[in-house]
């Protein structure tokens, strides 16, 4: 742990519970809507302090998130983070899902910020390579034989590099908006390198993925969903190039997400895995 950083003592006397999720549990203030509290699970003590050390970081880049909060520790000696919520925040996932009739909007705004992000610049040596993160999701992922796990390390590493922003796990439901003010959330893979790496991830989450999941992560028909990124694309890419050629050249990339698909669910995914078949 880092030894400069001591966590603040908290009661959860103060706190009501939410929801949960893969790591712990979410709660929020008993009194102040402003607060909102991140408490993992037993035993979890360098994870939410990594988290919010690479959440200062990212806002120091000049990255558009909600400011980083506070570590925290419970009586019981569970670790977290304490965090200032976006009061009246919604989604482009959840709002692009109430309100379809304004999805052009949305898909337009939120490529906005994606290409915001990715002319962002930053500080090289403050945070990991995404081409560093495959390759180590390839050396340890169990499903690829030694063949196919060659062909991948081969077209990552011809992949031209760019020292940009990477928010990781880019989706339509990590970016956030309140009146004017637009903020990504969730960038606990925030890393540097070729935008193309997030871009697999919003064309997965709108194309790839199936009815089930759609619906439930980001709370709408795949149809729409697939409509969002028809409007994403040309935005994004720039108006002219056809959607078929923007397919082609980002397909890999999402491919590649089965890599941390994989990783997650600890089991093959061959229905991601047709996304890689120029590559393998």
């Amino acid at each position: 742990m880092d030894k400069q950083i001591q966590p603040i003592p908290i009661s959860l006397d103060d706190y009501v519970l939410f929801g949960g999720g893969a790591n712990g549990e979410s709660y929020d203030h008993k009194t102040d809507p402003s607060i909102m509290l991140k408490l993992y699970f037993p035993g979890k003590i360098q994870q939410p302090l990594d988290e919010m050390l690479l959440a200062r970081k990212v806002y120091a880049q000049g990255i558009p998130t909600p400011e980083p909060g506070e570590y925290v520790v419970t009586e019981d000696g569970r670790y977290g983070i304490r965090f200032r919520r976006i009061v009246g925040k919604v989604s482009y996932a959840r709002a692009t899902g109430d309100h379809p009739e304004n999805m052009p909007r949305y898909a337009a705004e939120f490529a906005q910020m994606c290409k915001q992000l990715h002319a962002t610049h930053v500080d090289t040596t403050q945070f990991e390579n995404v081409k560093d993160r495959y390759y180590r999701l390839l050396k340890e992922n169990p499903f690829f034989t030694s063949a196919e796990k060659d062909k991948l390390e081969r077209f990552i590493a011809d992949v031209p590099d760019e020292d940009t922003a990477v928010h990781g796990d880019l989706q339509y439901g990590n970016a956030i908006f309140v009146g004017d003010k637009r903020y990504f959330i969730d960038l606990g893979d925030f890393c540097w390198g070729n935008h193309l790496f997030d871009i697999g991830m919003t064309y997965l989450c709108c194309y790839l993925s199936d009815e089930d999941f759609i619906r439930e992560a980001f709370h709408m028909p795949k149809s729409l969903a697939k409509q969002f990124w028809d409007h994403f694309a040309p935005v994004y890419f720039g108006e002219g190039i056809p959607l078929k050629e923007i397919e082609e050249l980002v397909m890999p990339y999402a491919g590649l997400k089965t890599l941390i698909i994989e990783r997650d669910t600890k089991c093959p995914m061959p229905e991601f895995r047709d996304a890689l078949a120029t590559v393998l």
